[in-house]
């Protein structure tokens, strides 16, 4: 009797395990792939958001240039006066990511220039494009922090 209750017992745990499995519960092989699923997504998403990130910025920085180019043409002629709060920074509202300055003229800019340098602590510190500068002829370059030119301006400014 004792062997036809374990027989019994052992169909009654095989039966109550396939019912436990079947009510949604996870293998350790499926849980296993569906890790290594997750980390290749992570892999591939992580650096194209931050690639998208670190464009809506420079898309940022080029937007408050022609706003504080605006400004400046607005302004009497030959005199460029500082900029204003608000067109100041890039983005205008929340934290700077980017500051802006008015640049004397020279013989080369037409009669003013405006530069946006990423801050010290900020997201693009680091970025290879570096500081975006627009002057009053239209044309547009990028420095780093050694003001070096940047080999790819279109790049930076998102025309390509």
């Amino acid at each position: 009797m004792n062997e036809h209750y374990s027989h019994a017992n052992s169909k009654a745990h095989r039966s109550a395990f396939r019912a436990f499995n079947a009510s949604g519960a996870f293998t350790l092989l499926e849980l296993i792939i569906a890790l290594a699923i997750a980390a290749i997504l992570v892999v591939y998403a992580v650096p194209s958001y931050r690639g998208h990130v670190a464009r809506s910025h420079r898309v940022d920085a080029a937007s408050a240039l022609y706003r504080a180019a605006q400004f400046i043409e607005a302004g009497a002629p030959g005199e460029v006066s500082p900029l204003p709060a608000g067109l100041d920074q890039a983005p205008p509202f929340g934290a700077a990511v980017y500051r802006l300055r008015t640049l004397p003229a020279d013989e080369t800019n037409g009669g003013y220039a405006v530069e946006a340098n990423p801050t010290e602590t900020g997201p693009m510190s680091d970025d290879p494009c570096g500081s975006f500068i627009l002057d009053a002829t239209g044309s547009r370059a990028n420095r780093t922090a050694e003001r070096v030119a940047t080999a790819d301006s279109d790049v930076c400014w998102n025309t390509r």
